[in-house]
């Protein structure tokens, strides 16, 4: 299967959080799926801490580009086609990151792994 982190739950995969569902944790473990990181998630990290918005450890990137290496994270850039989408998208939710995260889904058919109800309120797969 083919999963893509929406922002908190990388957040919350680096700390070793508890925050994570026990299926979430069974599925970033397990070897066989594709796992995808977002350059949009990351802009949304580097945005809310620029604002204030999350405090970030020292040493943070490093320890991201690590994890991923050790779990075979692929980084998923953003391509105009990941745009397409939006403009069919419903106004569900309106947080720029989150409509391109789910637009990014939709054309890479990618099953999001969040938290957030306002995702799963979307045509596009999630698990949590």
């Amino acid at each position: 299967m083919r999963y893509l982190f929406d922002t908190h739950v990388m957040l919350w995969f680096l700390e070793d959080s508890d925050e994570l569902s026990k299926k979430s944790k069974k599925i970033l473990m397990d070897g066989k799926n594709e796992l995808f990181w977002s350059a949009a998630s990351f802009w949304e990290i580097t945005v809310k801490a620029s604002l204030g918005k999350l405090e970030l450890d020292k040493g943070w990137q490093a320890q991201l580009e690590r994890e991923k290496k050790m779990n075979r994270i692929q980084d998923l850039p953003i391509y105009q086609k990941h745009c397409e989408p939006h403009l069919k998208l419903p106004w569900i939710h309106r947080d720029p990151f989150d409509r391109l995260l789910i637009c990014q889904a939709i054309v890479e058919d990618l099953i999001i792994i969040t938290r957030d109800k306002h995702i799963q309120k979307y045509k596009v797969k999630t698990v949590w």
